[in-house]
């Protein structure tokens, strides 16, 4: 392989297979970085993408197999001693995580975590040299000095995304690894998280590998994408190339799933009969102070809408906005402080007892993260049949049976293949058809989906969303589609409402918001979203 003088990144026939596999993750890959490019790496799901962080880094289970050629910085990690391995993590490259919340430790201060990885690096300097890095740090990535001593859980989702890049960058690495950095952001906070990430790397002239499933994320921060498939790169060229003149069957079929995913079918109009009406509903928490004088936090503030059997409604607004703790209070899951909400003219707030729990199984729920809400011992056969058997709905046998038929009506077939595999058995695509045919085993009027299809990449979004449509056509069902991505929504819903500090401001249309945003939140998430180029 030709390999340019300032490669930082040089990967030449690589091949990985885990322990108990007998497949190659990756099989033949061939890819270099050069020192201040920023590469996007997409794909579908099970491409390898996420295997190429932990190749490069030897973030590996025991028993993997790894050959073939890998130099990061012309040293070969393979052959370095442990110690010398840890100096290579954090100064050579750094990782920014999709999750940051599962990689702080909740016990310590943020300062803590940056000081801790300036000890294990820099062990010369002072304690006053490390605290004034760390705050060096805090102040370069927008999140303040003045928080040196707050905790994680204290923290947004962006800013906790913001102290993980200032840990990747803390030793000045000439590569950063971004793996899905923005999946869990609205698309205002994912613009300025991503905003921080590439100034950083340019300031320093880091070279950024993002990892991503979002086509249009990729190419409004990256000037080259590397498409994946089956472990390999099946094209690598420009990001406005591979978006509108892709050579590869896996590149087209991604960046038509993108433009499906942004465009959408219009969707037919629903049936006229009304199954949910909220009306002035408000969701307040209570943050302490006097009892005569609380501090209220107002998450939902005077929602009022209707649904109508067989609609769409699109929720979507900026992070803190209101949208979970709306469809959470919806389910009975957050207290309700005021208004009313009727389901089939029945006033949920006012049923007690068994009648509430009768009236409340037509009220279902997709959650964003699948494998959270899944039992991980649990065969999902067992899982869908749950909630019959805990509402007493049918017996053991007749459950099953039942769930076996969701696992077909959800595209899971031959249901028998199925149903006796733990989640982590199915790929991302396949535990959200699971949690969505549990979500239907109790036969619901409206489903909730929470951020249903925002983990997943553009083919698999496809084709949930296909699938949600087909089944609100076939069941009549009504959906509240929780996003915070508007182009989802336009393209998904038939009305798309959007909140700001827990109340609607705009209503209407998905198109008609996107091309003339009125309220300046949805005019900032209309000018943060990212679009795919014109092909």
């Amino acid at each position: 392989m030709s390999t340019p003088a300032a490669a930082v990144l040089e990967l030449d026939q690589l091949q990985l297979r885990y322990p108990g596999s007998d497949r190659w993750t990756l099989d033949g890959l061939d890819l270099q970085l050069a020192q201040g490019e920023r590469l996007a790496l997409v794909g579908p799901s099970g491409c390898g993408k996420s295997t190429v962080a932990r190749a490069v880094l030897q973030l590996l289970p025991p028993g993997s197999q790894c050959r073939g050629g890998l130099r990061l910085r012309g040293q070969d990690p393979r052959q370095l001693s442990r110690s010398a391995l840890r100096r290579l993590r954090g100064e050579a490259v750094g990782l920014v995580f999709q999750d940051p919340m599962t990689r702080l430790n909740p016990l310590m201060t943020v300062g803590r975590h940056l000081s801790d990885t300036l000890s294990a690096h820099r062990t010369t300097w002072s304690a006053t040299a490390k605290r004034e890095r760390a705050e060096q740090l805090l102040e370069a990535v927008g999140i303040g000095a003045e928080r040196f001593s707050a905790y994680p859980h204290e923290f947004s989702g962006g800013m906790r995304q913001r102290l993980a890049i200032a840990l990747a960058i803390a030793l000045d690495p000439p590569l950063v690894i971004a793996d899905e950095p923005t999946t869990s952001l609205d698309v205002a906070v994912a613009n300025q998280v991503m905003g921080v990430l590439q100034g950083l790397c340019a300031e320093r002239g880091s070279a950024l590998l993002l990892i991503s499933h979002d086509l249009a994320m990729a190419h409004r921060w990256c000037e080259r994408m590397a498409v994946l498939d089956q472990g390999r790169v099946a094209e690598l060229s420009s990001s406005q190339a591979v978006l509108t003149q892709p050579h590869s069957d896996v590149g087209r079929r991604l960046v038509a799933a993108a433009r499906q995913r942004e465009g959408g079918a219009t969707p037919t109009a629903p049936e006229s009969r009304r199954l949910l009406r909220v009306e002035n509903l408000r969701c307040w928490h209570n943050l302490g102070g006097p009892p005569w004088s609380p501090t209220w936090l107002k998450a939902v503030d005077g929602v009022s809408f209707a649904l109508q059997a067989g609609e769409s409604l699109g929720v979507v607004g900026g992070s803190g906005c209101g949208k979970s703790t709306l469809c959470r209070a919806l389910m009975g899951l957050n207290p309700i402080r005021g208004g009313r909400v009727w389901l089939n003219g029945e006033d949920l707030l006012r049923l007690r007892g068994e009648r509430e729990r009768a009236a409340r199984r037509s009220l279902q729920m997709v959650f964003q993260d699948p494998l959270a809400c899944l039992n991980p011992a649990m065969p999902v056969g067992e899982a869908i049949a749950d909630p019959l058997l805990i509402h007493g709905l049918a017996s053991t046998a007749a459950a099953r049976e039942r769930a076996r038929e969701l696992l077909e009506l959800v595209g899971l077939t031959p249901a028998e293949e199925f149903q006796n595999r733990r989640p982590r058995q199915l790929s991302g695509g396949q535990q959200q058809r699971v949690a969505i045919a549990r979500a239907l085993a109790l036969e619901p009027q409206v489903l909730i989906c929470d951020e249903s299809v925002s983990m997943l990449d553009a083919e698999i979004q496809a084709e949930v969303l296909g699938l949600l449509r087909a089944l609100q056509q076939r069941l009549g069902l009504a959906l509240i589609f929780i996003t915070h991505d508007l182009s989802v929504a336009s393209g998904f819903c038939h009305r798309v409402i959007v909140l700001d500090h827990g109340q609607i401001v705009e209503e209407g249309p998905g198109d008609q918001l996107l091309r003339a945003p009125a309220a300046a939140i949805t005019r900032k998430l209309v000018a943060a979203c990212p679009r795919l180029p014109e092909g």
